[in-house]
C-alpha cells in the first residue's frame, strides 16, 4: 500500500489537502508513526506533485465494511435514491430531504443512514427555511427527540441548536481555504455570523482579531458559549457585537479583510465593500448566466466608491439547478 508521512502538528492540514484533492483512501485506516502519522492514499505520482512525501510497501488496516460505503447510494434501491434530497451531517444529527410520497418507506432510509453513520443519534426530515433567520424547519423521524448537539469542523467545536439557528455543514472546506489565506496581525468583520463557524476556524489557526455580528439572538448566546467552549484552542480574538448588520456596520471602523456569509436575498455588497481595506470575501446566490454580471456589479461598486479591484468569482456549492452559491474573492489594490 502506499502512503503520505506527515508530522503530527501537520497531520490535520495533510488531510485537509488530501481530501480536497481527493487522493485519500478512505476503505484503510491512517497509522501513527512515531511523531507521524502515514495516510492511505490512492495515487502517489499526483500526491508527489503536490511536495508530499510519499511512502511505500505499507500495511495499512482496512475500515470495517460499515465505515467504507461513501453514500445513500450504495445502500438504498435505486428508485429511492432518485428521489431523496441530500444528507448532511452536523454532529451526531444527520438531516435528509425525504418527499411526502417517500415517507411511508422511511424505514429503509433510517436503516441506510445509520449504517453510514452508526454514532448517528438523531435524524431528521429537511423542510423550508422560514424567518428572517433562515432556520429550517426539521422533523425528528428516528432517534432523541432533540435537535441540539456539539459539531466538530477544521479542530474546533460549535454548539448548535438547529431549531434556532442556521448552520450549513458544507460550508466547511470554504471555512478552512479562509483561514489559510489570513496573515496573522489582521483585523477582520464578519457579519451574518451566526454561531460563528467562520470566525472560530480562523481565530484558531491565526493571531487575529476578529468582530462578528449577528442578529439572532439564540444565535448571539450560543457563539458566546462557543467561544467559551474553544478558549484553549484559539490564537486569535473574537468580539461579538449583537445587531442588524445594516444598523452596526456604518458604526464599525475599516478592517483589513470582510467576510460576508451573505444570507440569501439580503444585498449588503455596498455595506461591506466599504468596510475592507484589502480584502473582501462575499458570498452570494448567482445563476450561472449571471456570473458574469455579478463580478460586473462588484467592479463597479468598487469604482463607484473610488477602489481598485481584482475580482474572482467561484463555485463554492450547488444550491438548485444552475444556481451556485458563489464566493467572489475581491482585492483592493
Amino acid at each position: 500500500m502506499v502512503g503520505v508521512k506527515a508530522k503530527k502538528s501537520e497531520a490535520e492540514k495533510i488531510l485537509q489537502l488530501l481530501k480536497s484533492q481527493n487522493l485519500l483512501d478512505g476503505k484503510r485506516r491512517p497509522i501513527r508513526d512515531g511523531d507521524y502519522v502515514v495516510f492511505p492514499v490512492v495515487d502517489d505520482v499526483k500526491a508527489k506533485e503536490l511536495g508530499l512525501e510519499v511512502v511505500y510497501n505499507l500495511e495499512l488496516p482496512l475500515r470495517p465494511e460499515r465505515q467504507i460505503y461513501r453514500n445513500l447510494e450504495d445502500l438504498l434501491p435505486k428508485d429511492v435514491v432518485e428521489k431523496v434530497g441530500r444528507l448532511d451531517i452536523v454532529g451526531d444529527i444527520a438531516i435528509i430531504s425525504i418527499p411526502d410520497e417517500l415517507m411511508p418507506r422511511k424505514g429503509v432510509i433510517v436503516e441506510a443512514i445509520r449504517k453510514l453513520y452508526p454514532k448517528i443519534k438523531v435524524i431528521a426530515r429537511r423542510g423550508f427555511h422560514t424567518g428572517v433567520y433562515r432556520v429550517r424547519r426539521l422533523e425528528v423521524i428516528w432517534g432523541e427527540n432533540r435537535l441540539q448537539t456539539i459539531h466538530k469542523e477544521n479542530g474546533v467545536l460549535l454548539k448548535i441548536d438547529l431549531s434556532k439557528v442556521f448552520f450549513n455543514p458544507r460550508m466547511k472546506g470554504e471555512r478552512y481555504r479562509l483561514a489559510q489565506l489570513i496573515k496573522d496581525g489582521e483585523r477582520i468583520l464578519i457579519p451574518f455570523a451566526g454561531v460563528l463557524p467562520y470566525a472560530l476556524v480562523i481565530a484558531r489557526f491565526r493571531k487575529v482579531d476578529i468582530v462578528a455580528v449577528e442578529l439572532n439572538d439564540e444565535a448571539v448566546k450560543l457563539a458566546q458559549e462557543n467561544v467559551l467552549l474553544n478558549k484553549d484552542k484559539l490564537k486569535g480574538k473574537i468580539s461579538i457585537i449583537h445587531g442588524d448588520v445594516f444598523d452596526v456596520l456604518p458604526k464599525l471602523p475599516s478592517f483589513d479583510r470582510v467576510i460576508s456569509p451573505t444570507p440569501k436575498g439580503v444585498d449588503a455588497l455596498a455595506l461591506t465593500l466599504s468596510k475592507a481595506k484589502r480584502f473582501l470575501h462575499y458570498y452570494d446566490f448567482i445563476h450561472e448566466d449571471k456570473l458574469g454580471e455579478f463580478k460586473e456589479k462588484i467592479i463597479k461598486e468598487c469604482q463607484k466608491q473610488g477602489k481598485e479591484c481584482k475580482v474572482k468569482v467561484r463555485k463554492v456549492a450547488d444550491y438548485k439547478p444552475h444556481v451556485y452559491k458563489v464566493c467572489a474573492d475581491i482585492e483592493i489594490k
